[in-house]
């Protein structure tokens, strides 16, 4: 029953994702995060739904006038330079391995995916569904897995996850991680009281499932993405006396096998785990070294591991276990610069939004999104330190989506009224300008954004 209901879901949105291609955005951003295909027992399982969604969205952009194919943005030709050279790198490598052309691919369509979200995401309504979309998609398996920990008393271990990109548990609890400050801004932003206790009720449960996948990177990026967070609020000293307490009820609640798992942070050189990432660190440093332009190839990490190996066990999958470290290493130099391009640029952008909508608004929907997304980002910058992460799908994602939410927001700049804007920055008296069309400015988002 649960395959056919969802196979009629689909049915009904195909035809409405190739008139609308936002609405097929939507869509495959669905499937792709909570791979509800996943959560089916029979043949909807095993069904390419998010291709069929994907086809017949691009068919439908592709047969009508088109404006842009993406965003020109300096990020997205970045994104394009690096996809090419990743491309470049298992093309000139005498090491030529089977699948690799197949994962060359598959990054290639992360990267258009990205690339396409910038041409269909041009309104504040398009960026805030999208906001939803991913916020509510990690949201569900927070309800699912926190409500487990909590009926539980704690004893529950997340071993892996949904599948695709978040099989892995590390993975999905970095994901998780990530959609945190969207959700915390759906709870904050949101008017109706019903909804707001709702995802009050999401945030701490989608904290527990994060704790429950036992990954030490994951309780890293959620310390740093709740930093970001307190540091970036209102009033600070009540932020840090909240987050203060939290932590101290957290720690009194979670299992004892929880606070073993993550003190061996502390304890690093004793732990084989924990020593072999370091020792992978370093072997991708020799591979660089000696393949300092194309590296060894996209995802040829593991059958080069030996013959650069700076130590570590003999057996096992062998992968970078640095997002930082693995681009450097399989596609070079190049590709790392234009990879941390991406992330500066990406974070720099969110700076320049923020500090102008502090200056033009006593309070703003804009200020809060740049906000939300910089502790999002933090949270990836502090995860992939850990994780074997450099073709993430969510962070290509959210730096187009940051692209998107840039251009909006500079439109709405350019709004202002000149004689509103000019008593603002000459030390008038006005403490929040209303640019044309508002009759808010405390959300310029439709309600509950």
């Amino acid at each position: 029953m649960r395959d056919i209901i969802f196979a009629i879901m689909i049915a009904a949105l195909v035809p409405v994702s190739f008139r609308r291609p936002l609405v097929g955005l939507l869509t495959f951003s669905w499937l792709a995060y909570m791979r509800t295909q996943d959560l089916c027992w029979g043949f909807a399982r095993y069904q390419r739904w998010s291709f069929l969604v994907a086809i017949v969205t691009f068919a439908g952009f592709f047969s009508r006038p088109i404006e842009r194919l993406w965003a020109p943005v300096w990020r997205n030709y970045v994104m394009i330079a690096l996809a090419i050279w990743v491309a470049l790198s298992v093309a000139v490598n005498p090491l030529l391995t089977h699948g690799q052309w197949a994962s060359v691919i598959e990054f290639a369509k992360v990267v258009y995916i990205g690339l396409f979200t910038t041409a269909v995401i041009t309104r504040k309504e398009h960026l805030r569904m999208m906001v939803w979309v991913i916020a509510l998609s990690f949201g569900f398996y927070g309800v699912k897995i926190g409500l487990a920990g909590v009926l539980s008393g704690g004893n529950i271990t997340v071993k892996q996850g949904p599948g695709g990109m978040l099989e892995d548990n590390n993975n999905f609890g970095l994901a998780l991680v990530m959609a945190l400050p969207l959700l915390v801004q759906i709870t904050q932003a949101e008017r109706n009281p019903i909804l707001k206790r709702g995802f009050l009720a999401i945030v701490p449960l989608t904290a527990i499932a994060v704790m429950a996948t036992h990954s030490r990177g994951a309780f890293l990026s959620l310390a740093a993405a709740i930093s970001v967070l307190v540091w970036r609020s209102k009033n600070r000293l009540t932020g840090f006396a909240i987050a203060a307490g939290l932590s101290v009820l957290a720690f009194l609640l979670v299992p004892q096998s929880y606070k073993d798992r993550i003190s061996t942070i502390q304890t690093y050189e004793q732990d084989g785990s924990s020593m072999g990432r370091i020792a992978a660190w370093k072997t991708a440093i020799n591979m660089t070294k000696a393949n300092p332009f194309f590296g060894v190839g996209f995802e040829n990490f593991q059958n080069s591991y030996y013959k650069y190996t700076a130590g570590g066990s003999a057996s096992g999958k062998k992968v970078a276990h640095n997002a930082y470290f693995q681009i450097m290493a399989e596609s070079g130099l190049p590709a790392y610069f234009l990879y941390m391009f991406l992330i500066v640029g990406t974070m720099w952008s969110l700076w320049k939004i923020r500090r102008r909508a502090e200056e033009l608004y006593a309070t703003s929907w804009i200020r809060d999104y740049a906000v939300m997304f910089e502790a999002t980002l933090v949270s990836f910058i502090v995860g992939s330190t850990f994780l074997n992460r450099a073709q993430f799908d969510l962070f290509y994602h959210f730096v187009a989506i940051v692209i998107a939410f840039e251009a909006i927001a500079l439109r709405e700049f350019a709004g202002l009224g000149e004689r509103d804007e000019d008593e603002l920055l000459h030390g008038g008296e006005l403490h929040v300008v209303r640019p044309r069309g508002f009759r808010n400015t405390s959300s310029a988002l439709p309600r509950g954004a």
